[in-house]
């Protein structure tokens, strides 16, 4: 015959509690439906609960803290190479034990984050304060899809209804999408530009013309600035720095590979979360629910970001250009 299920806490404080009130022990057995020698054993205090069937567990504690220590030492390890270490320490297991284990400590075997180092010579605005930050006119480009609003949807399913049609979601390959020049400033943000095609040294110039002259004389008028730009092709040519040049505009040295400092990434992050509620059903649609949201920011927003910069710096080369929480 098999065991019986342990006693719930509920269970064993109404037999305590039928105990004080002097029942008998059938009698509570009878109530809470269980033997007299379940009753027995918890007014005696020989009830413990059942003991675990299985394999007895053929590492240590000890054993389990070298492991994880093999594994903080250096994450890219492979299984192969945790199981090598943790034999060298004494622990004599297979493959699956080790990742069973390592799964116990909480690890995933994941594609690593990818995020180019930054070297010593690409922090030199490192003591610039807020109002220098203030004086930089931040530009960057970024891409929406005819699709974004659609991306963060879920839906309630049962077992089995994966592949029911009203489950599904359509999608296609190669979804309609819009590349977007903007430009933001302590006080503000500047006009939207909306790019056909790819982004040559010509288009580059006729934006820099007719969108970034505009964005500069309405967030800082006659007052000075700088002009932030990433090093895409078509913003390091030499025709393009001399457009600069005879703009008598200067251009800040900007690192390669840092979309984590420019604080417009922010501001894209801010329009396409305003954006998953939508559902454009034409370019059109998109590009009036992107220059409505774009529109939306405040210059307080921006004001932010901009005094937000010298912390920002300042984490990166405290890790080292790794990534921050920025």
């Amino acid at each position: 015959m098999g065991k019986t299920a342990d006693q719930t806490a509920v269970q064993k404080a109404i037999i305590d509690t039928l105990k004080q009130e002097g029942k008998t022990q059938k009698e509570i057995s009878e109530r809470i439906g269980c033997s007299q020698s379940v009753v027995s054993r918890h007014l005696s205090g020989k009830s413990v609960g059942r003991k675990k069937c299985g394999r007895k567990r053929c590492t240590t504690r000890r054993g389990d803290q070298t492991l994880r220590k093999i594994v903080e030492k250096d994450r890219f390890q492979t299984l192969g190479d945790l199981r090598k270490q943790w034999t060298e320490s004494g622990v004599e297991t297979s493959r699956a034990t080790v990742y069973r284990h390592v799964q116990e400590m909480g690890y995933r075997c994941r594609i690593p984050q990818v995020k180019p180092l930054l070297n010593q010579k690409q922090w030199q605005k490192q003591h610039w304060t807020v109002a220098q930050w203030s004086k930089v006119l931040f530009s960057d480009e970024s891409t929406f899809c005819m699709s974004f609003g659609n991306q963060g949807a879920r839906v309630w399913r049962k077992t089995g209804e994966r592949e029911r049609p009203k489950c599904l979601k359509s999608s296609v390959k190669y979804p309609q999408s819009v590349m977007v020049w903007g430009a933001m400033s302590a006080a503000g943000v500047g006009p939207l530009c909306f790019i056909k095609g790819r982004v040559n040294v010509a288009s580059y110039q006729e934006i820099l013309e007719h969108f970034m002259l505009p964005s500069a004389e309405k967030l800082y008028g006659d007052e000075d600035f700088i002009f932030q730009h990433d090093l895409a092709p078509a913003h390091s040519a030499k025709t393009t720095g001399k457009w600069f040049t005879d703009h008598g505009i200067t251009v800040l040295n900007w690192p390669a590979n840092s979309p984590d400092l420019n604080p417009i990434e922010n501001l894209w992050d801010i329009v396409k979360r305003k954006l998953r509620n939508t559902r454009p059903n034409t370019l059109d649609e998109l590009k009036a629910a992107i220059e409505a949201s774009w529109a939306s920011i405040t210059p307080q927003q921006c004001h932010r970001l901009i005094a937000s910069m010298p912390r920002c710096i300042e984490a990166v080369i405290s890790a080292k250009g790794f990534p921050t929480k920025y």
